[in-house]
């Protein structure tokens, strides 16, 4: 019985870096080669939202210390955000990121104005550069 219990204990702590790590990796390299924007927006969704996640516990670690199943709980939380069948991190993107920080900011109105290039699908991030760096007509630098 002694050596079931140290094999759960190494299988649950495979799974972390596995589930919150490894898998997000990699699906987020498929992602970005896939032509389907969808993938794209709950892999970015979900880099923010482990961010995010990972600053809070980092800010709240003493009293997270107190909580003994408090990974067990990141676990299924992540498992949640990470697992296609779910979605769990666009949806949480779409209800509470979106809706109340970038709408009241105006992010969106300008990402979509600056999305209205006429270019394809694999010159826009080069396009999005270039316009970063260069001037457009009539924009003169002020020195």
């Amino acid at each position: 019985m002694n050596r079931f219990w140290t094999f759960l204990t190494f299988v649950h702590s495979a799974a972390g870096p596995t589930v919150m790590l490894l898998y997000p990796l990699y699906a987020s390299v498929m992602a970005i080669e896939s032509p389907s924007k969808l993938d794209d927006e709950q892999w970015l969704a979900y880099w923010i939202l482990y961010s995010c996640t990972t600053l809070v516990e980092i800010l709240i670690e003493p009293i997270l210390e107190w909580i003994p199943i408090w990974y067990t709980l990141k676990l299924a939380f992540v498992a949640w955000l990470v697992l296609p069948q779910f979605r769990g991190a666009a949806f949480i993107y779409d209800k509470f990121v979106r809706e109340k920080i970038i709408k009241k900011s105006g992010i969106i109105r300008q990402h979509v104005h600056n999305n209205k290039s006429p270019t394809n699908g694999k010159n826009k991030g080069k396009s999005k550069f270039v316009d970063f760096i260069t001037n457009k007509k009539g924009e003169h630098e002020a020195y």
